[in-house]
């Protein structure tokens, strides 16, 4: 499967002994919510061929610490995401660094 989402990537690494890969996602259209129902999506898609290639890489979803600060701590995506075992890792942009890793 080959991923191409413009300035948005799938990015294969390792962290320590962990094989992870990484999707990230800037949240930046004018909705939100959209951008959520995209990446839990195409987390759920990626996740799932990723346990057939290649099954001990951990998929993480990237978001911005400002939409997690105020958007995934709203009940209903704290919800899904927890539901969904999604894996996020919370990045600043503007330091352009990891913040968090959530599993």
């Amino acid at each position: 499967m080959y991923i191409d989402i413009g300035a948005e990537q799938i990015i294969g690494a390792d962290r320590g002994n962990d094989k992870i890969a990484v999707e990230v996602k800037s949240f930046i259209s004018p909705s939100r919510i959209s951008d959520f129902h995209l990446a839990h999506g195409q987390f759920l898609d990626y996740r799932y061929a990723l346990e057939d290639t290649d099954p001990e890489r951990v998929l993480y979803l990237a978001v911005p610490h400002f939409v997690y600060q105020t958007f995934f701590n709203l009940t209903f995506i704290n919800s899904v995401v927890q539901r969904s075992q999604l894996n996020l890792l919370v990045y600043d942009l503007d330091k352009e660094s990891i913040e968090q890793w959530i599993k």
